[in-house]
């Protein structure tokens, strides 16, 4: 079979229905909507979500808690992540991007105290955990909040 003898299955093409064209086509007048009535009208019918007017699913089931609209949501790096580069190197959110170890857009970047460090190393971050910024100076790295 070649691009050029391609063809439909019969049946599986169908035309749209062609409302409101006459009384003859039999789609004419009320155009398949019938009499009156809610969805009858321009913009009728009811919306996803209507249950006929019983109480709606969501309005009984209890809500909890709220949103912060302000939440920072920062990319965390483990200590044990940052034994990849060499010692004395300058480890900024750039080259944790470009190394592959943060991805996507965030607020910054966070160091967690997870795993060991076994490497000297100055690290600039958004945020450091206590823990972190005590191992990075146990290794006599140095910590700096960007």
């Amino acid at each position: 079979m070649k691009l050029h003898e391609l063809k439909p299955v019969e049946g599986a093409r169908k035309s749209r229905k062609r409302v409101g064209r006459g009384t003859s086509s039999g789609h004419g007048k009320t155009s398949g909507r019938g009499h009156k009535g809610q969805n009858a009208r321009s913009g009728g019918g009811v919306g996803l979500v209507f249950e006929g007017g019983q109480l709606p699913l969501f309005r009984s089931i209890p809500k909890r808690g709220f949103t912060n609209i302000n939440r920072k949501e920062y990319s965390v790096v483990n200590l044990s992540d940052l034994n990849r580069f060499e010692a004395g190197t300058e480890v900024t959110p750039e080259l944790l991007i470009e190394s592959g170890l943060v991805k996507g857009r965030s607020a910054g970047v966070k160091i967690l105290g997870n795993g060991e460090l076994e490497v000297k190393l100055t690290v600039k971050a958004n945020k450091f955990s206590n823990s972190a910024k005590e191992a990075i100076e146990a290794q006599g790295g140095t910590v700096e909040v960007i």
